[in-house]
């Protein structure tokens, strides 16, 4: 077994062990229904809204903000797709049925998450350019990944993978855009 397979190998059975314990516990009802909406926000509702809210308020730098936080999540979505058809790897929920919840997955693969991508690139940019709003926008962006996490839909590598190339490409598009 190589370096790099013997890493892989004992990720895949940490990431396997937490999506078990994960399953198996009963959350209370308000942290499932958070779970659930947090999830359905990162859907795109979130950001369009966002995107209105900075265009109408967003004060001098506001199409910048969009602009960047758009082409940053543009370049996640793309990134996502390559990545996931060639990492091939099956979500959490292929391999245990979740318990409390009836969501389907968006597509086939799990790696890496492509919601916390998304999260994390228009989160991070948005809040690149408009300070005041960085906090709030990283507890949704958190938000999103640990939903994905707890609705099976991703293994944690995926989100801990997700959220770095999405911060690294809203850094990037704020860099671009500014």
């Amino acid at each position: 077994m190589t370096g790099a397979s013997a890493i892989r190998g004992y990720i895949e059975r940490r990431d396997h062990i937490l999506m078990r314990r994960v399953n198996r516990w009963p959350p209370p009802p308000w942290f499932r229904w958070w779970m659930i909406c947090a999830t359905r926000l990162g859907d795109g509702s979130l950001w369009a809204a966002l995107g209105a809210i900075l265009i109408g308020f967003g004060g001098e730098l506001r199409f910048e903000a969009v602009e960047g936080a758009a082409f940053a999540a543009g370049v996640g979505i793309l990134l996502f797709r390559v990545l996931k058809k060639a990492s091939g790897r099956q979500r959490p929920c292929v391999h245990e049925s979740p318990r409390w919840f009836n969501i389907s997955p968006p597509d086939e693969f799990s790696f890496p998450s492509g919601h916390t991508i998304t999260a994390f690139a228009v989160s991070t940019c948005v809040g690149m350019f408009c300070p005041e709003l960085f906090g709030v926008l990283l507890f949704f962006a958190a938000s999103i990944a640990l939903s994905r996490i707890i609705l099976g839909m991703h293994f944690l590598s995926d989100v801990l993978a997700g959220s770095v190339i999405g911060a690294a490409l809203g850094t990037a598009a704020f860099c671009l855009f500014r």
